[in-house]
């Protein structure tokens, strides 16, 4: 049986799904994009780190993290799986667009040990981290999404995954496969600035941040990567959850001409700049290998700064779909999952699903900016 739906519209062309049902374990939806614009790569498999921004169902599948986490419940995945599967939005996150987009099914997580890894793994866990929690521990730090699962652990997973799938041939068996370091450091100053940590103390980790990051894409080199995208982190000071934790007392200038926070967005580009050098010098080292940053920072912003003609409501870019109170409808003590938590009536119309993360509508766009970025620089074959 196979159903076509129109999911999204991008430059006046409607993209349409092929949904497929097939018998895999259980009853799964396998989906295919009519005209995957990255198919040309050739990619085989693709394989994610990262936070909550890229989780596709590891943290859920972890007796501490998914004990946690409201991504584990509707209204989370309500738009398009129509259940909750451990995305942290309304439906589809950037990542699953990206492997649509690349003419793949969408990544299972690591630890869904029943799932079929055929075409790559999504190790990513929200809540994560780059440093580790002992290193963060070290330094008063603690994380408050009650998981260890760091970029470091999420490397570790992917060394015992490919001992069993591809050794001794991963160097050829991983030459067609794209590889995404991040986005993540992201939790690492949210977590710090929540224990107290100053603006400049959280400045000063960024270069620990940028090494930790930089060690993962040599760890995956070393495995056989050839082609690796590592995205940067996104403003944050345009998100609910830090327009409303750190509202300032001065509102005079603390706000750029969107709305944001200038010193959290500045913090942002900060790490960012300091990302892209160590990235430029890792180029020099590796003359074969196609190593790209990601750049989330100017996608979200494209975002904002094209959100009526987009189809968003301008009267809602800062606010989230799902959650309740103050300026941005967003208050800590009653999140998006807990229950008489209301739903937005058009999710589609907002940016933000909830304090932290995109709606599904925003991914699809936040990934045609990332895609038509990054596509020129991978070099496929037309």
């Amino acid at each position: 049986m196979a159903a076509t739906i129109r999911l999204l519209v991008v430059d006046g062309l409607a993209l349409y799904l092929v949904i497929l049902m097939v018998k895999i374990t259980d009853a799964q939806e396998v989906l295919k994009l009519q005209k995957p614009r990255m198919m040309n790569c050739r990619f085989d498999k693709i394989y994610q780190f990262g936070d909550s921004l890229s989780d596709t169902g590891n943290c859920m599948r972890d007796s501490l993290c998914g004990a946690h986490t409201e991504c584990r419940r509707l209204p989370y995945g309500m738009n398009f799986f129509h259940k909750a599967t451990g995305r942290c939005s309304d439906g589809m996150l950037l990542i699953d667009f990206i492997a649509l987009e690349s003419g793949l099914p969408l990544l299972n997580p690591y630890k869904d040990r029943n799932a079929n890894f055929g075409h790559g793994v999504n190790f990513a866990v929200a809540g994560a981290t780059a440093l580790s929690a002992e290193f963060l521990a070290e330094n008063d730090i603690i994380n408050l999404s009650f998981t260890n699962s760091s970029l470091s652990v999420q490397l570790d997973w992917m060394s015992s995954h490919f001992q069993t799938t591809c050794s001794p041939d991963c160097q050829e068996k991983l030459n067609k496969s794209l590889f995404l370091v991040g986005a993540i450091g992201a939790n690492d100053f949210s977590y710090g600035l929540l224990q107290g940590k100053t603006m400049d103390e959280s400045r000063r980790m960024v270069p620990r941040v940028v090494q930790t990051i930089i060690h993962g894409v040599r760890t995956v080199i070393d495995f056989g990567a050839t082609t690796i995208v590592v995205p940067g982190i996104s403003p944050l000071g345009c998100l609910p959850f830090f327009l409303t934790k750190f509202r300032p007392i001065d509102n005079s200038t603390a706000y750029d001409e969107y709305h944001c926070l200038k010193d959290v967005n500045n913090y942002a580009i900060f790490h960012n700049r300091c990302l892209q050098e160590a990235i430029d010098e890792l180029k020099k080292e590796y003359p074969n290998i196609t190593l790209i940053y990601g750049d989330y920072y100017k996608a979200y912003m494209w975002l904002l700064q094209n959100a009526k003609s987009l189809g968003f409501d301008n009267n809602s870019l800062q606010k989230a779909c799902c959650g309740m109170g103050g300026e941005y409808n967003f208050d800590i003590h009653k999140q998006c999952g807990t229950p008489g938590v209301p739903v937005c009536v058009d999710p589609s119309s907002y940016i933000s699903w909830d304090e932290a993360h995109l709606t599904q509508s925003a991914y699809s766009w936040f990934a045609k900016w990332i895609i038509d970025d990054v596509l020129p620089k991978l070099n496929c074959q037309v």
